[in-house]
């Protein structure tokens, strides 16, 4: 047995965990992280309950898998239930063996509450009144909640979904012009919006959704490809097993949908893990420089530059911000009426030494990642 492996049955290992979650209780980070990871989760919710359910599209999800696994044994509605819990406990044991603890506890959060949210949203505003609004044939809706298949004029099928439905009233307008398009794409869109916010959200904080994001972020970490493209790498091998139950138009749609699903993570991914790199000329540098270093806590490198129209030599401090930190170094300059030339420009990308730092018990502490 590994040491890794070792350590999950020693009481000392276990004394430690408990300690260390004991002292994040005390901080802000944890209470804030919470908060965030909870606000990503609903909105995942909000995606699966008025987009991916109603349309019933197969995106590549565990769900997705366990329908096609069920179907294909003949299972019934408790074995489909059996294989979700099943697929998604051996990812979450995965998920702290390889990823770390701190990403297990956070996805085992996020995983548990993810179900009880989609009822929420269904108390706070049920899909279905999109649907009476728009539907007033009480035959027609009848025959939808019971699951029954009903074709408008074109041949198409009503879907029991808001986007479905508002669209049925542009549809013939629509098609006469020669446009193909329909509700299943319109849910399509929506929910890979909706669902890559709160996978950035998640990811951002070292927290997912569970099921598939457990899987993409293993892909991350030992294949080193970007969070998108496993997240679409993971849901296309699971998407792909639908071929074995659905026709090939709804397979077709669920690829279309896991590839724009990875496209639209790494933007919100990207635009969540920008940083400031800041660029600053001054006579005041050694200021600028101590309060970049012991207030933000941040390094920064310092060259002698020379200006081109005064001949002058000077000092130009190059520094790796955050956004919150780059608007605090921009008050201090302000408030202290600093004289110095800036520019920033964003970065999405960091490799190497950055530094991360926490405050416990009132100390800092610097770790790089």
């Amino acid at each position: 047995m590994s040491s890794h492996l070792k350590q999950y049955f020693s009481a000392q290992y276990w004394k430690e965990l408990a300690l260390d979650f004991w002292h994040a209780l005390g901080t802000k980070k944890f209470w804030k992280e919470l908060v965030v990871m909870t606000i990503g989760i609903m909105i995942g919710a909000a995606a699966v309950y008025y987009f991916l359910m109603p349309s019933h599209l197969i995106i590549g999800t565990i769900s997705g898998l366990s329908i096609v696994i069920n179907t294909l044994i003949g299972g019934t509605p408790d074995t489909f239930s059996y294989l979700v819990m099943g697929i998604n406990a051996f990812l979450l044991i995965l998920a702290f063996l390889l990823i770390g603890n701190e990403f297990g506890a956070k996805t085992v959060y996020t995983a548990m509450i993810l179900g009880p949210l989609t009822q929420v949203w269904d108390r706070i505003y049920p899909y279905t009144n999109f649907t009476h609004r728009i539907i007033d044939n009480p035959d027609i809706l009848a025959q939808l909640q019971a699951g029954q298949t009903v074709l408008d004029v074109n041949g198409n099928p009503y879907l029991l979904s808001r986007a479905g439905e508002v669209l049925e009233q542009v549809k013939e307008s629509v098609m006469s012009a020669g446009l193909g398009m329909g509700d299943l794409w319109f849910d399509l869109v929506c929910f890979v919006l909706l669902l890559s916010a709160s996978q950035a959200i998640e990811f951002r904080v070292n927290a997912s959704t569970g099921g598939l994001d457990i899987l993409a972020k293993i892909i991350n970490k030992f294949l080193h490809f970007d969070i998108g493209m496993s997240v679409s790498i993971g849901g296309a091998l699971i998407c792909c097993t639908a071929f074995l139950i659905n026709d090939f138009r709804l397979v077709v749609i669920g690829l279309i949908g896991t590839w724009l699903n990875g496209i639209v993570i790494n933007y919100f991914t990207a635009s969540l893990d920008r940083r400031k790199r800041v660029c600053i000329i001054s006579r005041d540098h050694a200021r600028i420089r101590k309060y970049i270093v012991e207030n933000l806590v941040r390094g920064c490198s310092l060259y002698t530059v020379e200006g081109g129209y005064t001949g002058e030599e000077s000092k130009e401090i190059q520094s790796l911000l955050t956004q919150e930190e780059f608007a605090s170094l921009m008050a201090f300059i302000r408030d202290n009426n600093i004289k110095a030339f800036i520019t920033a420009s964003n970065c999405s990308e960091i490799y190497g030494l950055w530094l991360k730092h926490r405050k416990r018990n009132g100390r800092i502490e610097i770790s790089n990642e």
